[in-house]
């Protein structure tokens, strides 16, 4: 055992293991940790969790944390509702109960009734319940399950009115989402994988199929493969009236290709280009008759909607029905005949409701600076629901009239706080290219810039996923305690478009780390906080961001949580769906990107002697999308290299994955071990 900070840390093993990458020779020596499944592995991580849990019981007000978020937590959450066939379905949540459950009632004030219940289906509530589709007449329901948190998801199929689980059961599903045709539906899958490896081995060879009620799978039709392309991923979306499949290929996170058949050629042909190539963001909206509404960024950083003929798909044949503005449009709902694009304007949602032909009818008032979602339905509605949430307001629910435009309040959650009491601003500060950036600010009303109030900074960066304000109860806890969360629209994201993202990807990655350090910089110089006082935190994606960091400017930060990171820039693309990522990164495996991976890996740019903040990774046995041995590596190097008296710890959680699906009983065991160790070494203590 290795004595350091009153800590004693494994002493984990070290091995010659090297790779050489155009010429460079790089250590790799925790590369066993790799193999989760092997008896050295399992145990380091007991004795790691051993090592933290010690740590951890001796925090003398962990357990008021853990009563108080019990509290916080325990409140009726309410998913908007929404009609299929002749009822309205909505997810609720009583408070303490691992999963929602979905409910279903045939008119608003009737006495709702249980339709899926994921609580029964495991004594741990580990089992999650996924996407649900209806087939277009409402007759029946087709539903994923996750286990432990794992990607890999199975499909069962219901009776709608008599609630009877069919014999149907398909396996091995996974990146999928569930299309109705007639009493079918479309779904991809990948072949069984071997059992050993299934949760870290690279997937390859994505395939759609068709599935008929009432067989079995072995007798689905093969739809789409391609079996020069192992690494490239396919789904299948059905127009509403069920004319059009649109086939979706993506060869990685970024760029997609589109495909499409007509159902009324009756010589069923194979499918035929609709957009070709990897470099744009095309999505299909709806047909409107016998041609396509279609999203895509081609010619528009900040996206449009385009009127496509299929049987002349040329971009010279496009016709602009919303042309591109200002604001990022981040996506194109449909619900009774007409079309509801919802833009971000600094990272906060506006709407709007437009005709098929492109008029603008109005903008749907919102009931302040947050983020509203739900704006969809079928073409038969005459009013659909939707959620508005902020940092310091939870979830709530409105219904839209289509007709008159009006939105009336529904419900919102009783949580056993003052929203009055707190508040949210946007600040901005410019980054150290000059890039101007936002963050937005919430804490408790009456805070005062003394330069040691206790921060919070979040992040994520990438992918073209925005921040955008959203209420979480384990955010309300840090607050109020007297912290302030600090969010920061980084590059990377698609606050501003896709000119936003790219500046934030590939070799211009280094952009979203200084745009982090610039706004810990930012909150110092304007004496919101100091270093001392200052907490970093992101999970995936934010879970690099905080490693490369913490491992770059490691005096500037008191505490580091990194979640479920992405720690070895040179690996990723060997473990699962690491190699969609290549899109978003690059890859070591070329030699003009290895040089810029490498100088910001956080696992490879640990030093030793150095001293870093106080860290706590988590990470999970089941995370299949990134694979634990990413935080298992990492977290051994750091406890190797770190010399200062900062505890640097792992939290290795079981039946769990990256997040998705995650039971209660495990966020609040989590939140409470996170705001422990925060807390603790920040130096504040449970009010």
């Amino acid at each position: 055992m290795a004595q350091q900070s009153g800590i004693s840390y494994p002493q984990t093993r070290k091995t010659d293991v090297t790779d050489n990458y155009h010429g460079t020779t790089i250590a790799d020596p925790y590369r066993w940790l790799e193999d989760d499944n092997s008896a050295e592995t399992k145990a380091w991580v007991q004795e790691e969790n051993a090592v933290t849990q010690s740590y951890l019981t001796k925090i003398p007000f962990r357990d008021a944390i853990k009563k108080r978020l019990e509290v916080l937590w325990n409140y009726p959450r309410l998913g908007a509702p929404f009609k299929k066939g002749d009822y309205y379905y909505f997810y609720k949540n009583d408070g303490l109960q691992n999963q929602a459950i979905l409910y279903r009632h045939k008119t608003l004030d009737a006495t709702p009734e249980v339709f899926i219940d994921p609580n029964k289906l495991s004594e741990s509530g580990t089992v999650a319940l996924g996407t649900v589709s209806f087939s277009k007449d409402g007759k029946y329901a087709a539903y994923l399950l996750a286990k432990a948190g794992s990607d890999w998801q199975q499909a069962f199929i219901m009776d709608v009115e008599s609630k009877t689980l069919l014999a149907d059961t398909l396996d091995w599903i996974k990146f999928s989402s569930i299309s109705w045709r007639g009493h079918g539906f479309y779904y991809s899958r990948y072949d069984k994988p071997d059992e050993s490896s299934k949760l870290s081995k690279k997937n390859e060879f994505h395939k759609v199929y068709y599935h008929i009620i009432g067989t079995t799978q072995d007798k689905d039709e093969l739809i789409y493969q391609d079996k020069e392309h192992p690494l490239r991923n396919a789904g299948l979306g059905v127009t509403e009236d069920e004319r059009f499949l649109i086939l979706h290929i993506s060869e990685g996170t970024s760029g997609r290709e589109l495909w499409y058949r007509d159902m009324k050629d009756t010589a069923r042909t194979a499918f035929k280009p609709l957009v070709k190539g990897f470099d744009y963001e095309p999505s299909v909206i709806d047909n409107d008759g016998d041609k396509l509404l279609m999203h895509t960024n081609q010619d528009a950083p900040n996206y449009k909607v385009v009127l496509v003929d299929p049987k002349h798909p040329e971009k010279e044949n496009w016709k602009e029905i919303i042309p591109e503005r200002k604001e990022v449009l981040q996506g194109v709902g449909t619900a009774g005949g007409w079309l509801f694009p919802s833009y971000l304007k600094d990272a906060a949602t506006k709407v709007y409701q437009y005709s098929y032909a492109g008029k603008q009818e109005r903008e749907i008032i919102l009931p302040g600076i947050g983020t509203a979602s739900g704006f969809g339905g079928e073409k038969e509605d005459k009013e659909f629901f939707y959620s508005f949430t902020s940092y310091v307001s939870p979830g709530m629910i409105y219904k839209y009239d289509i007709k008159t435009g009006k939105s009336d309040f529904f419900s919102k959650p009783e949580v056993k706080f003052n929203p009055d009491d707190y508040e949210t601003k946007q600040v901005f500060f410019n980054s150290k290219d000059g890039t101007r950036v936002p963050i937005f600010l919430s804490y408790k009303k009456g805070i005062k810039n003394t330069g040691d109030n206790p921060v919070l900074l979040y992040g994520y960066g990438g992918f073209n996923i925005p921040q955008t304000p959203a209420f979480g109860v384990s955010n309300l806890f840090f607050m109020e305690q007297g912290g302030i969360l600090a969010v920061v629209c980084l590059r990377g994201g698609s606050e501003y478009g896709e000119a936003w993202h790219k500046a934030g990807m590939m070799e211009r990655k280094q952009n979203v780390f200084d745009d982090f350090t610039g706004a810990a910089e930012y909150l110092i110089k304007e004496k919101y906080t100091n270093s001392a006082h200052l907490a970093i935190r992101g999970g995936s994606n934010g879970g690099l961001l905080v490693g490369a960091c913490m491992t770059q400017r490691p005096e500037l930060f008191k505490v580091a949580l990194p979640a479920v990171g992405v720690m070895d820039m040179l690996r990723f693309q060997l473990f699962t769906i690491g190699w969609a990522w290549v899109a978003e990164y690059g890859s070591s495996e070329k030699a003009d990107q290895f040089p810029y991976l490498l100088k910001y890996s956080p696992l490879h740019n640990l030093k030793p002697g150095t001293t870093y903040p106080a860290t706590l990774v988590t990470t999970a046995d089941h995370d299949d999308r990134v694979v634990p041995a990413h935080s298992f590596k990492f977290a051994a190097a750091l406890q190797a290299c770190n010399a200062g008296p900062n505890p640097t710890l792992i939290r290795i959680d079981t039946q769990a994955g990256h997040g998705a699906g995650k039971p209660t009983s495990k966020l609040i065991d989590e939140a409470t071990d996170i705001w422990a160790f925060t807390m603790y070494n920040l130096g504040m203590t449970v009010k």
